[in-house]
């Protein structure tokens, strides 16, 4: 199997509470499920889980280049946009640049580790794409490919 990590549209469109082989943690996706669990119960399994991934060299977290370059391909997607819309910038909609900035960074920081980021979330990553090239695979690829390895 690939080396891979799940962005968290699909770790939760999935409903998947283990993973497979040659599976890498995002540290951004386990700032998204900590910050949405629904009790403490729930926190301290993701702690859990976030330790062995850490203890087995298997935790993607962002260093300060990740950073730098998430915000530049920020600044070249926005650009994007007013460029096709005659120089205006559209109308914000509420917490979308701070998502785009989540999966910016997912997207980055798996590209140092070399490995497929998978995702129901395939337009947004595949813009980022065109800015900062990574692995990228639509989540129904994956089932498709791999679905018995979840189970």
């Amino acid at each position: 199997m690939i080396p891979h990590t799940f962005d968290t549209s699909f770790i939760i469109a999935n409903r998947l509470s283990e993973f497979p082989d040659n599976f890498y943690l995002s540290d951004v996706v386990q700032l998204e499920l900590i910050g949405s669990a629904a009790d403490e119960r729930i926190v301290k399994k993701l702690q859990a889980i976030r330790k062995y991934y850490a203890d087995e060299n298997l935790l993607i977290v962002p260093n300060a280049d990740d950073w730098l370059m998430a915000g530049k391909v920020l600044y070249w997607l926005q650009q994007g946009v007013k460029r096709r819309n005659k120089g205006k910038s559209p109308p914000k909609v509420f917490g979308a640049t701070q998502r785009m900035a989540l999966d910016a960074l997912i997207a980055i920081s798996s590209r140092r580790y070399n490995v497929t980021v998978v995702t129901e979330n395939y337009d947004d990553f595949n813009a980022i794409n065109y800015y900062c090239k990574f692995k990228l695979m639509k989540g129904s690829e994956f089932l498709e490919r791999f679905e018995e390895k979840l189970k």
